[in-house]
């Protein structure tokens, strides 16, 4: 049975492990979509990539399409429609006119209309232990700005991946009101092991607010392995759900209310202050040079 009301609702996380070819990766998101759904869900995730994995950047600029023409956000969009959920797709590859592709997160409502778009912020270029090495801006453009969106429950910040390890982007959504933050990703196995748990429970104790992330997991066609474990934190940081690394479904039953119970107990989101930052008697404003 649904649960739905002022202010809970049910949530789904859908943890893919997608490949190079754009169909049959659509196929395993749609049965898991509607699995969710059947299960109750309301609100639907999907992880960062869902249509394509792909690291080569010819061959994903030749895979993808501009928005206006894309398949994979067409079915989406019919599907979230046919279900009467809030579909929130991770993210989709989208081609611009610069040449190349923005990491495009959407918000698809129950009536099949965008809600919400939001362009990954920080692009992950960084090289691992053992020769792992990846750069996103090669291909990518990142975005520009933090986005909101509200819904029947509550308001919803967006990010991907890698802007997990930004602070600053989550505590802006939080004192611009959101209840509840989607953190899509395509964690690696080997950052997902060190650190994805602490970085999502930490994310949720600093913002009061519960953290949903969807993730891919396992060994992908492409070579890459990406961590699973998609998770689902309250504002206190409990763990509420958490995926093993193959493809499934998570559900959880939210209650908004207690991000203003755990907000009230530590109002840290109140307590900030401005400052600077001194070194040897040079006054450095944070991000800024020595005065």
């Amino acid at each position: 049975m649904t649960l739905s009301t002022a202010r809970t609702f049910r949530a789904g996380l859908v943890q893919l492990r997608s490949g190079r070819s754009v169909a049959p990766n659509m196929d395993m998101a749609e049965a898991l979509i509607r699995r969710a759904a059947a299960g109750g869900a309301v609100y639907v995730q999907t992880p960062e990539n869902t249509a394509i994995m792909e690291l080569e950047t010819e061959r994903l600029l030749s895979e993808i399409e501009a928005e206006e023409s894309s398949a994979p956000l067409a079915r989406l969009q019919a599907l979230a429609k046919e279900l009467g959920i809030w579909l929130h797709v991770g993210s989709l590859g989208m081609k611009l006119a610069s040449g190349k592709a923005a990491n495009r997160s959407y918000l698809i409502a129950p009536d099949g209309e965008i809600a919400a778009r939001y362009d990954k912020l920080h692009m992950f270029d960084v090289d691992l232990a053992g020769g792992e090495s990846y750069r996103e801006s090669r291909t990518f453009n990142p975005g520009a700005k933090a986005v909101l969106a509200d819904l029947p429950w509550g308001r919803l910040g967006m990010s991907i991946c890698y802007d997990l390890r930004f602070p600053t982007l989550y505590r802006a959504l939080a004192t611009a009101g959101a209840d509840f933050i989607a953190v899509p990703s395509a964690f690696t196995k080997q950052t997902g092991e060190a650190h994805w748990r602490v970085l999502l429970r930490a994310r949720a104790i600093e913002t009061g607010a519960f953290v949903l992330a969807a993730c891919q997991g396992g060994l992908h066609e492409n070579g890459r392995s990406t961590y699973g474990h998609s998770m689902i934190v309250s504002p206190w940081g409990e763990v509420l759900a958490e995926a093993g690394e193959d493809p499934q479904i998570l559900l959880a039953d939210i209650d908004l209310a207690l991000c203003a119970e755990t907000r009230a107990k530590v109002p840290s989101l109140r307590h900030g202050r401005e400052f600077e930052v001194e070194i040897a008697g040079a006054k450095v404003r944070p991000g800024g040079k020595a005065s």
